[in-house]
């Protein structure tokens, strides 16, 4: 199995075990971008990473913290009263990514990946269910809180910094 079926595979798991009126989870983005990308091309990554699931469904953003001062991306969550979730190289380099390791993250920030860590950080460990999409300088990955009913009153991790 190649890694973009084993993903989509577990994305299957994921929603497979959820009720039939939750098949549409709190979802979290991980946004990773280059330097100056603009509000149009991070709009269109994560429409494309969302595909049919609704913006509406989503409740947290997160980046790497050396990324939190792109215009774009506070721009994105302004625009859609998002809480914009930082995370530090370290707890990027502690988190597992499913895609390959990128050239670009590694020689900028010594980390494998951007979005795909941010994403599953921000949902409190939660797996990914949607792999890395990379589209016009802009990656996205989406994670799907586990929403536990014996515990549904717990929160979930809190990232270093929020802005």
């Amino acid at each position: 199995m190649n890694p973009a079926e084993n993903r989509a595979s577990r994305a299957a798991s994921f929603e497979a075990t959820l009720e039939p009126t939750q098949r549409v989870p709190p979802l979290a983005l991980g946004i990773g971008c280059r330097r100056g990308v603009t509000l149009v091309q991070v709009e269109a990554a994560v429409q494309a990473a969302l595909g049919s699931w609704p913006l509406d469904s989503v409740t947290a953003v997160a980046t790497l913290d050396a990324k939190a001062g792109e215009p774009a991306l506070q721009a994105f969550c302004a625009a859609h009263a998002l809480p914009l979730q930082t995370y530090t190289r370290e707890q990027l380099a502690a988190t597992p990514t499913l895609s390959a390791p990128s050239a670009a993250a590694q020689a900028q920030f010594g980390v494998d990946g951007v979005c795909e860590p941010c994403a599953r950080l921000a949902a409190g460990g939660a797996p990914l269910v949607r792999g890395k999409l990379a589209l016009d300088g802009v990656t996205v990955a989406i994670a799907g809180f586990l929403q536990d009913p014996a515990n549904a009153d717990a929160k979930t991790p809190q990232p270093t910094h929020s802005r």
